[in-house]
């Protein structure tokens, strides 16, 4: 396994973590499922990226923002890093194909949105996947206390109960101590 450090310089070229990543990124790389509040901009991303990155597998990244997802899959894909995302408007056979890519293909991440996950095609082939992390961005929409309240946010136990063993990663930079509670519940 590659040091978070190294990862950090060999792909975005800092030498050091900003402030709260690196307990984040340490705790999610020792397997522990991990609450992440950070601001906009304080590098969430980097939160799940280096720890996937360090280890085998896979990295499934729950994110109810399209644009977000093109963008980190593009800046993912420049670096060299295999990743894809998996939004609508692709049709079964295409999904089909792009999910037997990510089991076949080296694939470091695949976006999804929390609608997309809860297709029967989806999660078969998840559990095909050498997942080594769960991460769950704009986690605040777990909650039903969260401002952007999503009612498949409420469905990702699935995850959970097909990787056990799999750490998950909650990220947000928006939660009262309500919403934390219960995405800490989830």
């Amino acid at each position: 396994m590659s040091h978070p450090l190294n990862i950090l310089e060999r792909y975005w070229k800092f030498t050091s973590f900003r402030p709260q990543q690196e307990p984040i990124i340490n705790a999610v790389i020792e397997g522990e499922d991990t609450f992440a509040l950070l601001p906009t901009g304080g590098g969430k991303s980097l939160c799940f990226q280096i720890p996937a990155l360090a280890k085998e597998g896979i990295c499934v990244v729950i994110s109810p923002l399209v644009a977000l997802m093109k963008d980190q899959v593009k800046a993912l894909n420049d670096k060299g890093i295999k990743a894809m995302a998996l939004t609508s408007g692709i049709s079964y056979n295409e999904l089909d194909t792009l999910l037997d890519n990510c089991i076949y293909g080296n694939y470091k991440f695949l976006y999804l949105s929390p609608e997309r996950l809860q297709q029967e095609l989806v999660q078969d082939r998840l559990r095909q996947m050498p997942v080594n992390l769960i991460a769950v961005d704009e986690a605040h929409c777990i909650s039903e206390w969260g401002h952007d309240f999503r009612p498949d946010y409420a469905k990702l136990h699935v995850l959970r109960t097909v990787f056990p063993m799999v750490p998950m990663l909650l990220l947000t930079a928006t939660a009262n101590s309500d919403v934390r509670q219960d995405v800490i519940n989830m």
